[in-house]
């Protein structure tokens, strides 16, 4: 799973910069929140996660860490389009909505995340 979790950080990576390339270079910055996110939340934050699960295998052995990752990876794109959807104006349909409702999904694997650290990360 850790793996698989910098694998997938990384690829977020790659779409924010090429994101931010492609907003730079055409001067428009409507979905400069879609992009903010995925550097952050997809990037940055899985990438610690990953690395934090790494030092830590305890943590990444439980029933939280499979959660938190499974939300992220799941709860991540969905947002993202719906995000991009809401940014553009299209109309709020079914999608969009349970796109939007994902944001819950991550905050979740987040809290979760933020439990296990507290419980499972221990001096060596």
């Amino acid at each position: 799973m850790v793996v698989w979790m910098f694998r997938l950080a990384v690829l977020y990576f790659l779409v924010g910069v090429c994101m931010g390339q492609y907003m730079s270079q055409a001067h428009d910055y409507t979905l400069t929140g879609v992009h903010v996110h995925i550097n952050l939340i997809g990037w940055v934050s899985f990438a610690l996660a990953a690395v934090i699960y790494k030092l830590y295998p305890n943590a990444a052995k439980s029933w939280m860490a499979k959660a938190h990752f499974w939300l992220h990876t799941i709860g991540l794109p969905l947002f993202m389009y719906a995000l991009a959807q809401y940014i553009l104006g299209a109309e709020f349909d079914g999608v969009v909505a349970i796109g939007m409702m994902m944001s819950y999904a991550i905050i979740l694997g987040v809290i979760l995340f933020v439990l296990n650290v507290f419980i499972n990360v221990k001096d060596k």
